[in-house]
């Protein structure tokens, strides 16, 4: 009788630990579907594009002005991206579609391009992980840009005439935690 409790106990409690364990994958697939949701946001996406032309405005179109990447991110020679772009966004007064600004305000750097562009959930996640890619940076390294770099803040207030990254900063910040603290398991 008792090894039979025993073979019971031991079976609920292997259900339990992989029911657990499904909740847990669950939870990290939400959160980084919130972390995919900014990321694909033309507030990002627009400059974490594949090719060397960013993109503008909420309906991502190519940017004017024939405007590049250049080596550093920071536009071509001739056309650095603070010819227009400056510290911080111009006054509503200015009008709809002046050039937006915020501090050191550039593209990925051609060696590390961050595609974030239509970009699959799991290519999305392998890709913010690729050390290679994302400019040497760890999980924590990350995280802290996500949360308080200057130019990533700005997707939140990005002046007028542009729609703000849908998703409170609090929570974006809160979902990427959550995903690193969970060892950024890469969905699918």
């Amino acid at each position: 009788m008792h090894v039979c409790i025993l073979r019971i106990f031991a079976t609920l409690s292997a259900l339990l630990l992989a029911a657990s364990a499904f909740a847990r994958v669950a939870e990290a697939d939400a959160d980084f579907a919130t972390v995919q949701r900014v990321l694909q946001h033309p507030r990002c996406a627009n400059c974490h594009i594949p090719g060397d032309a960013p993109l503008q405005f909420d309906d991502s179109r190519p940017h004017a002005q024939h405007v590049r990447r250049g080596d550093d991110g920071k536009g071509a020679p001739g056309l650095p991206c603070s010819t227009c772009h400056g510290q911080a966004n111009l006054p509503a007064s200015y009008g709809a579609h002046v050039p937006p600004g915020a501090p050191n305000w550039h593209l990925p750097p051609a060696a590390h391009r961050m595609v974030f562009i239509d970009a699959p959930a799991a290519q999305l996640c392998r890709t913010l992980k690729d050390s290679a890619q994302n400019g040497g940076k760890d999980l924590a390294a990350l995280l802290e840009h996500v949360r308080s770099d200057a130019l990533v803040l700005w997707g939140w207030n990005p002046g007028q005439g542009r729609a703000p990254v849908p998703v409170p900063h609090a929570d974006f910040v809160d979902a990427f935690r959550r995903w690193t603290d969970a060892g950024a398991p890469c969905p699918g």
